[in-house]
């Protein structure tokens, strides 16, 4: 990878080097490294693009690294990864895509991830998507994931929207096994005339199940949002959806929480708000030094973190 792949890969997984542990790097629509350890195997696919990554039982405090990077304009990339976690392991995963777009075609990546948690496994995945680039060309991202999770399993997700990324469909489906957790934490910021819609569905099918969605969003310019979360109870269980989003300049938000009881003993609430920065925090900001444009970044970034 050369310098620019490098900055982008700081960008969407954190890495100014080639990481301790396992790891696939995918640049350009192939192959361009990949290391293993005892305990975490990964392996290309042989019917169609991309790779199986498998955690062995019980493997404790390793990672997995498997970024994206394209910096070819016009190019359009589709890869599939399934996961599969033994029972008992505890593992972080840092996925995400960047682009890095210099003529007047449209660069795309489509990247379908299938998660198979097991019995007590624990998982931590961090998911980033950035955009960047002289050229005229759209950034599009189209990520699907869909998780499965055992008994006692446990999924944290911080899926990200950086910055850049003309449009984007985001579709995520997790079902919950008896005294499961998946915690989804999205964050998106859009600008300009982007676009950006985002599809969370949690079933929760066991007894003690939990499920929890937090989105924070932002939206400048002209551009557009869609939030669909939704919260589903099969059992006895305890589901939290929360959206709270920061409109600008003509930009258009749209929040439809849903929650949806299938069993007597599901508890579930959501909530959803909508508003811009107010003038008092501006003006706050603004008597300790800060000019009106860094007061209000300042705002935003401490809303997105």
């Amino acid at each position: 990878m050369d310098k620019t792949e490098w900055k982008i890969l700081k960008e969407i997984a954190d890495l100014e080097k080639t990481p301790q542990g396992a790891y696939n790097f995918r640049l350009n629509g192939g192959l361009d490294s990949r290391q293993v350890t005892a305990n975490i195997d990964i392996v290309s696919k042989t019917d169609k693009p991309g790779i199986d990554i498998i955690v062995k039982p019980f493997t404790r405090g390793e990672s997995v690294h498997i970024p994206v990077v394209l910096s070819m304009s016009g190019l359009t990339d589709v890869v599939y990864n399934d996961f599969y976690i033994g029972e008992g392991a505890d593992v972080d995963i840092v996925a995400g895509c960047g682009i890095h777009n210099t003529g007047c075609e449209t660069s795309q990546h489509d990247g379908i991830h299938v998660f198979h948690v097991g019995k007590n496994a624990k998982v931590r995945y961090v998911e980033r998507h950035y955009g960047e680039g002289p050229g005229t060309g759209e950034n599009i991202l189209n990520p699907r994931t869909e998780v499965y999770i055992e008994e006692g399993g446990s999924v944290t997700m911080e899926m990200t929207q950086i910055r850049g990324v003309d449009s984007t469909l985001r579709d995520t489906i997790v079902e919950v096994g008896p005294g499961g957790e998946c915690v989804i934490n999205e964050k998106l910021l859009t600008d300009g005339s982007q676009k950006a819609e985002s599809n969370v569905e949690i079933i929760l099918l066991g007894d003690d199940a939990t499920g929890r969605v937090v989105s924070r969003s932002v939206a400048k310019g002209t551009s557009i949002q869609v939030f669909r979360p939704c919260m589903t109870g099969k059992a006895k269980c305890f589901g939290h959806v929360q959206c709270d989003s920061i409109i600008m300049d003509e930009a258009k938000i749209k929040s439809i929480p849903a929650i949806d009881a299938q069993s007597v003993d599901a508890q579930l609430i959501h909530e959803a708000a909508i508003g811009r920065i107010a003038g008092d925090q501006i003006l706050k900001l603004m008597t300790l030094g800060l000019t009106e444009e860094e007061a209000e970044e300042q705002i935003l970034e401490g809303f997105l973190n």
